[in-house]
């Protein structure tokens, strides 16, 4: 019997010959679907979601190598599949691309010029690492600009411009709060504050309803305006800012508000709750017209896995009767795993896709008598005195050539047509010494009226000689040479050319990868022609010197490195998973993650996002909404708020088992990080009851290291106390929690809007465990739909404590602790007084501080008032916050139930 449609309304999806097509009657009930996602019990690394079920194939529509299939030739390895089940209300899907929007015409009441309110609630990656265009009267032509509303990173941006025009927008930016995935964000700009000066509020929300929660007010110095406009009112536009792209926003849009006036009338109010799945078009309570356009669609599914199908094996009973098809389905990361092919070297990588006529990488083997060219109709650069494959020092390359004593590069440039009337000749090189003598360095030739170059140094000296097309010397520059050799230095060197006007200017410049740089500039009468051919004869001097990447382009544009020569060190975690997967064709969305890496080695692509992965602290995994990658940055963990409550006593939200483990699976307490190439930080408990001393006051020695792919030295100690706080959690662990969602149906719209590394408490625990609420972070699950009563998560789960820490200004986690407290005297169970001893460090505060949580022997109190200018203090409590009812001796430990923990 195939799977029933209600009551959970799974659908099935395949795409058959690239249209998604309800496969839903084809599954069996007998074999539910089954699906995993995320890290397994305390895993490091995430596994490739996977999902099993079974086929209906007695028509013979899933056997993709039988011609007699109806799918023949439209179905294999690899078919996208996708399973979702009807959610609580619909959506505004919103895909990030251009164009795909919702939008309403310009109406007179959108014409605001005064004060307005603009209000969304979305689901959204608050902190994903690019400018995101919330709404807004924006267009990318200028003159008829009026005002949007974005993120960018952590940041909320409101711009408006009195004139329309880009150039005199004004911007209201701050840093949000830790916001939950679903929440609302408010601006409203008052245009005039009675103080002759503008102010513009940012807030959020839990929706759209409020409570509002104030987080930024900005202050101009004068009054302002906004330009009424006549442009659309579009939710995730894209607008370009001159050379700059705001792109659109990724996410559910929910429902939003413009109001003209501060909580004034509202003009436009779209909310896409309660229409139907598909709709393209309606009018909102304003009177608003809007129309959905593009890939943007009104959809309810909640997404449970995007996969492809990895295995067709046909199956049949006996009989034969009964035929069908095992299927099982896995994420994107399977695909990629299978191939462990190293990428290419930054710069071999990166100079191919700029345009050059001629490139030569000369990353050869050590057998090589000819440098390669990856360029179509660029022929190979023939060589003498080449040893291929010696050096792989510099950070954008792999190993390139030394020269001997007689070396010489020679070989034509292919015929091209310069594209702005100018050429660039650029190469990498490394040089112990300098020469002592002035010694020819490159040659080359021009069709333009300076035909032959010549760059000759010394130690202190550069000089450029000019020849024409008879070899009659017609430039000598002569320039003092200080900055373009040193040992172990790596050069980058750039000579460009452009005509202007009836001269042509000529550029010379050396840059030390990943330092400085030097250039000079001169210019000559004449046309600038393009390069027709590399013809150096090295100096003796120069031999051991290596030398690689040489590049010619049809332009004088010196952009083109980018950043790889130096393998993009510097850049941000976040930053280079997104290049990465732009590169590789993989779809990644990070989350805003500036944790600077180191150089860019050759390696695997899942190597190389492993690298992110891994100085980051996050967690990178498969999105369930379409077959991509997502990388969830460390920050994001910290004091996260929770998405899901179970009620264990009340309510019977958690299914058995509830199995805590109390063991040592997590423990480190000895942990070493080093940066890859650079130095090493070592951290070590020495006092806790998980630290390296013997037991009973420890656990003895748990030791490990790691290399991490960090941009500087200074980052190794902060991630090795980090690291070891992780490791030294005294919690037990709760690997798994198991959900009956038959059983507790109200569960269903947070467990399905539950993800990887989101936050859940488990409250009202059994008398048997510790008083809660037992905090977890979920770090994959198991999903098992199968009789249409049937719908089980079994969540994989780490604990959340360490990932606590200090919120400037909040009650409860920005407070510090003391050097160490203890009773001065034991008290029984009801004692409302207690006299609290501080040996050293600064005393509890006695006033402003009040109420706080402390724990002493496992019970929480709250402390409503403390007394006394000197040790031992009074402190008047409430007893049994936990639910903890006991006695304790003097000398107990007193410390604050929360105290503050500085983040990474």
């Amino acid at each position: 019997m195939a799977f029933p449609q209600t009551p959970i309304e799974l659908l099935a999806e395949m795409q058959i010959g690239g249209t998604w097509t309800d496969i839903t009657g084809d599954l069996y009930r007998r074999a539910p679907l089954t699906i995993e996602r995320g890290r397994p019990d305390e895993a490091t690394r995430v596994d490739p979601s996977k999902a099993t079920f079974q086929l209906n194939n007695r028509a013979n529509k899933y056997s993709p190598r039988n011609p007699r299939s109806a799918n023949y030739g439209l179905i294999g390895r690899n078919t996208p599949v996708r399973f979702s089940v009807a959610g609580p209300e619909s959506y505004l899907a919103t895909t990030g691309v251009s164009g795909d929007i919702v939008a309403t015409p310009d109406h007179a009441s959108l014409d605001i010029v005064g004060d307005i309110d603009v209000r969304i609630e979305a689901t959204a990656d608050w902190s994903r690492g690019i400018q995101q265009t919330l709404i807004g009267k924006w267009p990318s032509a200028d003159g008829q600009r009026s005002w949007y509303l974005r993120i960018i990173n952590d940041i909320l941006v409101f711009v408006w411009t009195p004139t329309g025009l880009f150039a005199n927008a004004v911007v209201a930016s701050t840093l949000m709060p830790q916001l939950p995935r679903r929440a609302a964000v408010r601006a409203t700009l008052d245009v005039d504050n009675g103080a002759g000066a503008w102010t513009a509020s940012l807030y959020w929300a839990e929706s759209l309803a409020g409570p509002w929660v104030l987080f930024s007010t900005i202050t101009g110095t004068s009054t302002t305006s906004i330009h009424s406009g006549t442009a659309p009112l579009e939710i995730a536009p894209t607008h370009v800012n001159g050379t700059e792209t705001r792109h659109p926003w990724k996410g559910r849009l929910h429902r939003a508000e413009v109001r003209s006036g501060i909580g004034g009338s509202v003009v436009a109010s779209p909310d896409v709750r309660a229409l139907a799945p598909g709709t393209t078009s309606w009018a909102d309570s304003a009177g608003r017209t809007w129309t959905v356009a593009g890939a943007a669609s009104i959809s309810a599914r909640e997404y449970r896995l995007h996969a492809e199908v990895s295995s067709w094996p046909p199956r049949w009973d006996v009989s034969g009767r009964d035929v069908y098809v095992p299927g099982e389905a896995a994420g994107i990361l399977r695909r990629l795993g299978q191939g462990q092919k190293a990428l290419a070297s930054t710069l071999a990588r990166r100079l191919p896709t700029q345009g050059p006529v001629a490139y030569w990488p000369m990353e050869d083997g050590r057998d090589a008598e000819q440098a390669y060219s990856p360029i179509v109709g660029c022929p190979p650069l023939p060589t003498v005195g080449f040893t291929f494959g010696q050096d792989d020092t510099c950070p954008g390359s792999a190993a390139l050539p030394s020269l001997d004593a007689a070396a010489i590069m020679a070989g034509p440039v292919p015929t091209y047509t310069s594209l702005t009337n100018g050429w660039l000749l650029s190469l990498i090189y490394q040089l112990e010494a300098p020469s002592s003598t002035l010694q020819p360095w490159l040659a080359f030739r021009t069709s333009g009226t300076v035909a032959g170059l010549v760059v000759s140094y010394d130690s202190a000296t550069i000089e450029v000689a000019g020849y024409d097309a008879t070899d009659t010397q017609i430039v000598s520059e002569v320039f003092s040479n200080s900055d373009t050799f040193g040992p172990g230095k790596w050069y980058r060197f750039d000579l460009s050319a452009q005509q202007n006007g009836g001269n042509v200017d000529f550029h010379m410049g050396w840059v030390e990868v990943d330092g400085l740089g030097t250039e000079w500039n001169f210019s000559e009468p004449g046309t600038v022609g393009t390069v027709t051919r590399i013809e150096t004869a090295f100096g003796a001097d120069f031999s051991g010197m290596k030398i690689g990447h040489l590049s010619i382009f049809p332009s004088s544009d010196l952009s083109v490195w980018g950043g790889s020569d130096n393998g993009f060190g510097g850049e941000f975690a976040d930053t280079r998973l997104a290049r990465l997967g732009s590169e590789e064709g993989v779809p990644i969305t990070p989350d805003f993650a500036p944790t600077t890496m180191g150089a860019q080695r050759p390696a695997s692509l899942l190597t190389l996002l492993a690298e992110c992965e891994a100085a980051d602290g996050g967690v990178l995994y498969e999105d369930r909404e379409a077959i991509a990658l997502r990388y969830r940055a460390r920050q994001s963990l910290y004091s996260q708020p929770v998405a899901l409550t179970l009620n264990y006593t009340t309510d019977g939200h958690v299914a058995p088992p509830l199995e805590p483990v109390d063991d040592d699976q997590r423990v480190r307490n000895d942990r070493t990080v080093r940066r890859t190439g650079g130095s090493s930080a070592r951290a070590v408990d020495e006092t806790s009851a998980l630290s390296v001393q013997a037991p009973p006051l420890g656990v003895g020695t748990y030791d490990d290291s790691r290399d991490l792919n960090l941009r500087d030295d200074s980052q190794v100690e902060p991630i090795a106390a980090w690291s070891l706080r992780l490791g030294t959690w005294d919690e037990a662990r709760y690997p798994t929690v198991h959900i009956d969602l038959a059983a507790a149906p109200s569960l269903i719209p947070d467990v399905l809007a539950l993800d990887i590394g989101d936050r859940i408490q488990i409250i009202n625990p059994p008398d048997w465990l510790p008083p809660g609420p037992i905090d977890l972070i979920v770090e994959g699950y198991t999903e098992v739909i199968g009789h249409p009563n049937d719908w089980d998560i079994i969540l994989n789960c780490s604990p959340a404590g360490p990932w606590s820490v200090a919120v400037l200004d909040d009650v409860t986690t920005g407070r510090g602790d003391t050097a160490g407290s203890t009773l001065a005297s034991g008290v029984n169970s009801t004692a409302t007084s207690m006299s609290v001893a501080t040996p050293s460090g600064p005393l509890w505060a006695t006033s402003g501080e009040t109420p706080f949580d402390i724990r002493v022997g496992g019970e929480v109190m709250t402390v409503t008032a403390v007394s006394g200018a000197s040790s031992p203090q009074t402190f008047t409590v409430t007893r049994s916050v936990n639910a903890v009812v006991k006695a304790h001796s003097s000398a107990a430990d007193v410390r604050l139930a929360q105290p503050m923990i500085l983040a990474l």
